[in-house]
């Protein structure tokens, strides 16, 4: 199979969508951000990486926490809005019913599936963005989104995001069962 050269970009398929929160001057504000992800499993860190301009990352630099809202799918229409107005324009407070947890300047979605509270323990500046490693010191599910006291990806239904072709989907069918599928493969080397 012949591959293409698409030059440097992140093509890492595919993102999941968050509304990282955090209090700005006396109120909770939400930006979209779909570069998300988990870099240390104990103590579980995360990093999350916004635009400078973002008014969501002044609240992060002065408060030293924030908050990771995974959106389901049905709240797109809602998702993409925070994404399209700034908060320096545009008070987003009202658009959610807000809850705080451990940290209490963290501000979390009521309406979102899984919410993560988070510790700044490093900021990492780059041109133009600058990326947040968080502790999570608190994870939050709907009841409704567990199935044996697990949360459960399909009642979750997280939003996802497709780069390049800018496209918001949901997740699919399972195709396997980690550290399982490949076992197979194993009794071949003996």
């Amino acid at each position: 199979m012949k591959k293409v050269d698409l030059g440097a970009g992140p093509f890492l398929y595919p993102k999941p969508v968050a509304l990282v929160g955090s209090d700005v001057r006396g109120r909770p504000n939400y930006c979209v951000a779909a570069c998300v992800g988990i870099v240390n499993m104990e103590p579980p860190t995360l990093s999350v990486s916004l635009n400078k301009t973002h008014y969501t990352t002044i609240g992060i630099r002065e408060s030293g926490t924030f908050s990771v809202n995974t959106p389901s799918a049905d709240m797109v229409e809602i998702t993409d809005y925070c994404g399209l107005v700034s908060g320096h324009k545009v008070d987003k407070s009202d658009m959610f019913d807000t809850f705080y947890g451990k940290a209490s300047t963290a501000p979390m979605i009521r309406q979102c599936p899984i919410n993560l509270e988070c510790r700044v323990v490093q900021t990492l500046d780059f041109p133009g963005e600058v990326a947040f490693i968080g502790e999570i010191v608190a994870a939050y599910v709907d009841e409704t989104c567990l199935t044996d006291g697990r949360p459960d990806i399909k009642k979750i239904d997280p939003l996802l995001f497709s780069f390049r072709d800018n496209h918001y989907l949901r997740v699919g069918e399972p195709v396997g069962r980690a550290w399982s599928v490949g076992k197979r493969l194993m009794q071949k080397e003996t």
